[in-house]
């Protein structure tokens, strides 16, 4: 029997997934979590051998709860299923210990058969994400610059980002403008939404 943790903050979407996988034979939902602390928790006390984690959970988010599970429940495989299918999400996925990475479009056919195909030893990544993320190439940007442009996607003024990274504004300017020409963008909202759009930020 496979035991299976299902993810996701949407209440309607975690049942309706923990629901189908119910109808399978050979597989039993042993948790729900809708959250990242919750996740880890419920994972480190029913022990599955699956965890079927939403990208974008509050708190850890999916990548991160990935990330953890490899550490602390090597024996769990991860499988990211998400409505954000970007190639910067799916390459952060993979090396944090994701076993798996697709859509929440997949049908239930595909989703079971992802589940059993991870479940045994192997992977599985959208086809035509896997063809975008390798087109999309490694992010150019710094971690530090990526920090930097996702704080000011959000509309936050220089003084405010230099204080919540703790760096001076100068630095802050000098990452933006890094950032900007790196991704050939008129401005840095502009580079914000190109980074956001390949998922690097």
């Amino acid at each position: 029997m496979t035991r299976i943790l299902v993810a996701d903050d949407e209440h309607l979407i975690r049942n309706a997934i923990a629901g189908l996988l119910e109808l399978e034979d050979g597989f039993e939902v042993v948790g729900q979590a809708a959250s990242g602390d919750e996740a880890l928790a419920t994972a480190l006390r029913v022990r599955p051998d699956v965890a079927l984690l939403d990208l974008q959970l509050p708190g850890p988010d999916g990548i991160e709860v990935a990330r953890r599970l490899a550490a602390q429940l090597p024996e769990c495989r991860s499988i990211i299923v998400t409505s954000h299918a970007r190639p910067g999400y799916l390459k952060s996925a993979l090396a944090a210990g994701a076993r798996g990475f697709l859509p929440k479009t997949v049908s239930p056919r595909t989703l079971a058969q992802v589940v059993r195909t991870v479940v045994g030893g192997g992977r599985h990544v959208d086809p035509e994400l896997a063809a975008e993320a390798i087109s999309a190439g490694d992010s150019p940007l710094s971690p530090r610059e990526a920090d930097v442009l996702a704080l000011a996607r959000d509309g936050a003024p220089v003084e405010e980002i230099a204080r919540r990274v703790s760096l001076s504004r100068g630095t802050v300017r000098n990452h933006l403008a890094a950032a900007i020409a790196k991704l050939d963008a008129a401005n840095r909202h502009e580079a914000a939404r190109i980074a956001a759009g390949h998922g690097w930020i």
